[in-house]
């Protein structure tokens, strides 16, 4: 009764009569404080909270949460699990700024160790067992990575009953995050990360395995013969497209979402992770290039491996953006630099080649040279990297303009607008072949050989670029120009190999002339035109457009005159007795023997 008076006196606020200063303190009678302070109190209603779910899941003293899942299981109890944890280091946060050594603080110490026991468990289960979703490849061709940061998203994914069709690795990883967030910010940050290094990092080395990519050296790669080095090259032609877009893109990706709450644990986690395999990949073009022989025969494959660098180079700069992993991007670049040197080096090499090609035995026919195939078909396989090769060109210097005959350079390379330098360098190489085929020209003891060899090789190198995509490298003026030079050769070659046959008829075959006359037109006829389709008929003309032009040609100048003239005089030489056997063609023989030509038999 005093003690339920005194408080009754001490807390009433109804009494004016009395003030709490006129009595003593409670402690002058030897009496505890009748209430827990705050922090005991909120320290008290976590762990009423708290410790019956974490014991729950105790691998030490429960057999059953030893051997399952609690996110498995029950995710809306792995939420309260991870609520209640969260809250326990609050409150711990708090009691220790007033009473660092209560009882109450031991048994939150406890609880937490036991927690996040649970909890490192739980993250390695997770990362384990769901491999295959969480491998790159399920995780980079996600649409976008679910976010569950606050705790309406979270609310809603244990909330709503799960079904089979629901996105796993979406699962996986917002469980994974929420782990990494409440370990990170509990303090066990370095346990939360080596798990996941010593598991995601087996990942990205099996991927890079199963991707064929090895630890070469530069003596290994120089003891390669080629064969064997061009099968290592299709085979990182390959890798290189996955290990980007899906290997270290989906690993980035992963890291990025579990660590989202620290930028430099997730920098230091990637950079662990991948940065061995991915020096692995981008060194193998450097080694490549430092142990093979500068030759146009390697050039595709090193255009290829430029290619899969610099189409996928965004990527390179944005999985690879963080600090620690600059020496990646630094290995890319040097492997790019170092494969663009060998580009142009092996293109110098290509117009040497060309210009120090030395046979002079001219080719049977009149026909298209060898030399002429091998440089176009060249050609026109480097023009399939145009987009490349200009960038790869770009600052080289152009030929000097002195030394690019406009006659045979194709186009004029004006200051006020300047041809791009692969233009340039294109049409440079055209030139310098055909100086080489001028010079072949004139192994040919008939002159009109040689302008049907001209024709013949022109006609190839037109045909050939406007079949590839050497016509939108060299233009329609450079096409246009080269196609006259050749109908030029085929006139000339038509002037100098036939003219001596169009002039033995009389220019109006109509015209009344004695016997002995015609018996003289048509001797010197048959006789010319004979050793002619004899000669002629040995050569070759491969093109079927240029070869009916050709053939069309001469058989307007001759064959309708031919034919006027026989019809004229025939019956002169059938009356005569003596001049019978002159005639040897008639009109249709005479087409059907230009017809027979350039096929190269008699």
């Amino acid at each position: 009764m005093p003690r339920k008076w005194i408080r009754n006196l001490c807390f009433s606020t109804k009494s004016s009569s009395f003030s709490t200063s006129h009595f003593p303190s409670p402690s002058r009678f030897g009496l505890s404080p009748s209430r827990p302070s705050f922090s005991e109190s909120v320290m008290d209603k976590t762990l009423e909270m708290a410790e019956p779910m974490i014991m729950k899941w105790n691998p030490e003293s429960n057999t059953l949460a030893n051997v399952t899942s609690l996110f498995h299981e029950n995710r809306k109890e792995a939420w309260d699990f991870i609520k209640y944890v969260n809250n326990l280091h609050k409150a711990m946060h708090f009691s220790v700024t007033e009473n660092s050594n209560s009882e109450q603080l031991v048994r939150c110490q406890m609880l937490m160790q036991i927690a996040m026991k649970r909890l490192e468990k739980e993250f390695y289960q997770i990362l384990s067992m769901n491999r295959a979703h969480l491998d790159p490849e399920s995780v980079s061709t996600r649409s976008s990575t679910s976010d569950y940061d606050d705790e309406e998203d979270n609310d809603k994914i244990v909330n709503e009953s799960l079904s089979e069709v629901e996105d796993a690795s979406s699962i996986a990883m917002a469980d994974l995050k929420l782990i990494a967030e409440c370990m990170i910010s509990s303090g066990y940050a370095k346990e939360c990360l080596k798990i996941y290094k010593i598991i995601r990092k087996s990942i990205v080395d099996e991927g890079i395995y199963r991707l064929g990519l090895e630890k070469f050296s530069a003596s290994h790669i120089h003891k390669m013969n080629w064969d064997v080095l061009e099968l290592r090259i299709k085979n990182w032609l390959n890798a290189v497209k996955v290990a980007v877009k899906t290997l270290f893109n989906g690993e980035r990706i992963l890291c990025d979402h579990v660590f989202a709450s620290s930028d430099s644990i997730r920098e230091s986690c990637f950079s662990e992770i991948s940065k061995e395999g991915a020096m692995i990949l981008f060194r193998f073009p450097e080694n490549v290039i430092k142990n093979s022989k500068k030759s146009p025969d390697k050039l595709f494959r090193v255009l290829d491996m430029y290619t899969g660098i610099s189409d996928h180079w965004p990527e390179i700069d944005s999985i690879f953006s963080f600090d620690s992993t600059a020496s990646v991007k630094s290995q890319a670049l040097t492997s790019l630099v170092r494969l663009g040197e060998y580009v142009r080096t092996a293109l110098n090499e290509f117009e040497s080649t060309t210009q120090k090609y030395s046979s002079k035995s001219p080719v049977a026919g009149a026909g298209i040279h060898h030399l002429t195939i091998d440089v176009m078909n060249y050609m026109s396989i480097l023009a399939d990297y145009s987009n490349i090769l200009s960038d790869i060109l770009a600052d080289t210097t152009p030929p000097e303009k002195h030394s690019l005959p406009a006659s045979l350079f194709g186009f004029s390379d004006a200051e006020e607008s300047p041809a791009p330098a692969i233009t340039l360098k294109f049409a440079w190489f055209i030139l310098v072949l055909l100086c080489k085929l001028n010079g072949k020209a004139e192994h040919y003891k008939d002159i009109s050989f040689s302008y049907l060899f001209l024709a013949n090789n022109l006609q190839y190198i037109v045909v050939r670029t406007s079949t590839s995509n050497l016509k939108y490298l060299l233009g329609y003026e450079w096409l246009s120009k080269l196609d006259s030079k050749v109908e030029l050769f085929s006139s000339n070659y038509e002037r100098l190999g036939w003219s001596h046959v169009i002039n033995s008829l009389p220019k109006n075959p109509t015209l009344r002339i004695s016997p002995e006359q015609v018996k003289k037109v048509f001797i010197n006829f048959n006789s010319l035109f004979d050793q002619a389709c004899r000669k002629h008929s040995l050569c070759i003309v491969a093109d079927s457009k240029l070869s009916d032009d050709i053939k069309a040609s001469i058989k307007r100048k001759i064959a309708p005159a031919y034919r006027e003239f026989y019809n004229v005089h025939s019956t002169t030489v059938r009356n005569n007795r003596n001049l019978r056997y002159v005639i040897k063609f008639a009109p249709e023989d005479v087409e059907h023997h230009l017809s027979d030509l350039f096929f190269g038999t008699v």
